[in-house]
């Protein structure tokens, strides 16, 4: 079946099953084209808590879509490949989390919504790249507090809040591996080009970057900035919307030190496909479980989260 008779049907199954589908900005842009909404976590977040859908089919990672079955207990919650995890998450497993939380048990628990389900029971509030630094600045200066998993965006957030919190030693696979090296050369290649990164990647793209942001902040900085070359320090699937919303600029993916196509590619997200969506909704197939316990205690962090983000 070729791709337009799959968008045909893939639209037929939502009318008839009254699904919706989320993608993520990653996604591959013939999936972002096919979803109801796109966006980065926190606005996906939201939307898989507001939709009236029966089923709702998450493009994205298996964390996400943790999220919307927490959000939406009663609602049948599909991922179209059940490979589709995240490096970043699972660099922060539950037990040795429960160890180090127990290590300091005055802190108040911060986790990034990159994490899954589990570590969200053992979490105060959570967070995405987007809100980060309004949940930090919530809690009490005198409160001490663990910051997981990712230790790049927790060191970024130490520098822009002034606070000293423990960090979870866990990274992206995607941020982790830009080359500053090969950034610098494109600079020489596209000197008015800006520089703009994910708060996720390592230091020294941060201090190399013209701007720092949550990937929706990105998209908006390129909106409203009036350069017209961008290096992008993120995964590669927000230059469709860039591109979109902008198309008399040019995006440049910022390379990684071990790729020879200059891509910045997420191999989770990049699993999902037009194909893998109508299978999913088809046959209703890989539906993500949660227990009752479980979503009732990883839902009060993210609760807390999206109250304070109103």
């Amino acid at each position: 079946m070729n791709n337009d008779a799959l968008r045909g049907k893939i639209n037929e199954l939502k009318k008839r099953k009254n699904a919706v589908i989320l993608a993520h900005y990653y996604q591959i842009g013939e999936i972002q084209e096919i979803a109801d909404f796109v966006g980065d976590s926190l606005d996906l977040s939201r939307k898989s808590a507001d939709t009236d859908a029966d089923i709702i089919v998450f493009a994205g990672v298996h964390f996400m879509a943790e999220t919307a079955k927490i959000l939406s207990p009663s609602k049948k919650v599909l991922i179209p490949d059940p490979e589709a995890g995240c490096s970043l998450a699972d660099s922060c497993p539950y037990n040795d989390f429960k160890s180090f939380r127990e290590k300091h048990p005055n802190h108040v628990v911060v986790s990034y919504v990159n994490t899954t389900a589990e570590i969200k029971t053992l979490t105060d509030i959570t967070c995405t790249s987007t809100n980060a630094k309004q949940v930090i600045d919530s809690i009490p200066q005198h409160k001490e507090i663990i910051f997981a998993p990712d230790r790049n965006l927790g060191n970024y957030l130490n520098s822009i809040t002034g606070r000293n919190m423990v960090l979870w030693d866990g990274a992206c696979h995607v941020h982790e591996k830009f080359s500053l090296e090969r950034i610098l050369e494109l600079k020489t290649q596209y000197p008015n080009a800006q520089v703009i990164a994910h708060p996720e990647c390592q230091k020294p793209i941060q201090i190399a970057a013209d701007f720092i942001g949550s990937t929706s902040a990105l998209l908006k900085y390129t909106q409203t900035d009036e350069s017209k070359e961008y290096i992008v320090a993120t995964e590669s699937g927000i230059l469709h919307q860039m591109k979109k919303q902008s198309p008399e600029k040019h995006f440049i993916p910022a390379p990684p030190a071990d790729s020879t196509c200059g891509c910045s590619d997420c191999k989770y997200m990049k699993l999902h496909t037009l194909q893998k969506i109508y299978d999913s909704l088809l046959y209703e197939q890989f539906e993500v479980q949660l227990s009752a316990d479980i979503i009732e205690k990883a839902k009060i962090p993210i609760v807390k989260m999206l109250e304070l983000s109103k």
